[in-house]
């Protein structure tokens, strides 16, 4: 039994997960374990193109498209995104981060591209949520893992514009709701729907042939159940097959909204390694990529994000290792966890790329043991 078999097995022996797809690629060889079963209790057996919802390992993805209309010449880096996002073209900002909702001052300047890919725009999740206006957002700010609670994204983006900015636009890094703002951006500079730009663009030139924001009828005999954990430890359905991804919600998130399998992350991870380029045809420059999987965020914008990021630096739409605080921690390795139990990573200094796809949602940001015991496994390619 192989090291990677044996840690997955272990999780689902426990009744941590009813299932689990391991996959690592090394370059010159990858690994595939599928473990457990497609639902807790069940008998069928979980197949390697079982989809999963990945939560937030969408966020990549959507950065990646997002630098595609950056090289189309549709938007600029540094461009405000006001042209798009009228919405919120004059946001106000909290005079400190502890400061009531209401005792604002005007943003010294405009929100930019940029500032969405790094997810620096002032609104999002802190790691102390008990401040003022990160409450104000939560009421606003939805849960991926439930899409159809988020409203269209004109009646969204209204709500977010009522919300204060907790830092200045650029100045401190906040989690997820840099990523939904992506997803509409990119509709309305492209002209497309989000979910066609992504499968025009990155899913049907990749072979994601299994990726997108919801899962038809025909697939869903591979689509796992998906699981919360409630306060004795019991699995509990959250959602089925037939559930909240068998439509399309009215607005698709950007920062989790996908359903993928382990072979289509694969591709898109790839992708990555190969500095934007698939099967002798180009998605993305090298500077692009280069870009995507750069840290830029000051030792203080990370230190603002600890909670999320355990002192590790943030591309676009992904995290980058600057320090070996782990021993999985490789300086360079970029990607990112999802809060329905996923995780992937590319680490360039070894060309390996690690994806691990179970079932069942975590509820704090803080790594679960079945993750810390994947990433040591597959530490060190």
């Amino acid at each position: 039994m192989s090291a990677l078999r044996e840690t997955l097995r272990r999780h689902v022996d426990d009744g941590s997960v009813p299932g689990a797809v391991g996959l690592v690629d090394r370059g010159d060889e990858v690994e595939v374990v599928t473990v457990g079963s497609l639902t807790a209790g069940g008998t069928a057996p979980l197949p390697r193109d079982a989809i999963f919802r990945i939560a937030s390992l969408t966020k990549p993805i959507t950065a990646a498209a997002v630098l595609m209309l950056v090289e189309d010449g549709r938007i600029g880096l540094h461009d405000a995104i006001d042209e798009w996002l009228p919405e919120l073209s004059k946001p106000m900002v909290v005079r400190t981060p502890s400061s009531p909702v209401d005792d604002v001052v005007p943003a010294v300047r405009p929100i930019t591209v940029e500032d969405l890919l790094t997810s620096r725009t002032g609104w999002g999740y802190a790691s102390d949520f008990s401040l003022p206006a990160v409450q104000a957002l939560s009421a606003v700010q939805k849960d991926s893992r439930e899409p159809h609670t988020y409203p269209d994204p004109d009646t969204w983006l209204r709500q977010l514009a009522q919300v204060p900015l907790l830092h200045q636009p650029g100045d401190g890094w906040l989690y997820h709701t840099a990523s939904d703002l992506q997803g509409i951006l990119i509709a309305r500079a492209s002209g497309r729907t989000f979910p066609d730009f992504l499968a025009e663009r990155i899913f049907e030139p990749l072979g994601m042939k299994d990726t997108a924001f919801e899962v038809p009828e025909t697939k869903r005999d591979h689509f796992t159940t998906y699981y919360r954990t409630d306060s004795t430890g019991t699995l509990e359905p959250a959602d089925t097959p037939d559930g909240d991804w068998s439509r399309l919600p009215a607005l698709p998130s950007g920062g989790g909204g996908l359903a993928s399998t382990a072979d289509d992350l694969l591709a898109f991870f790839r992708l990555l390694r190969a500095s934007g380029e698939s099967g002798g045809h180009r998605l993305l420059t090298p500077t692009s990529v280069s870009r995507m999987t750069t840290n830029h965020l000051t030792a203080h914008q990370r230190e603002l994000g600890t909670l999320f990021l355990q002192g590790q630096g943030w591309g676009y739409g992904g995290q980058v290792d600057v320090t070996p605080s782990q021993p999985w921690n490789t300086p360079g390795r970029y990607g990112w966890v999802g809060g329905t139990g996923t995780t992937a990573y590319l680490i360039p200094p070894t060309g390996t790329i690690t994806i691990l796809l179970t079932q069942v949602g975590v509820e704090s940001p803080e790594p679960v043991r079945l993750l810390v015991d994947f990433w040591r496994c597959t530490a060190g390619g």
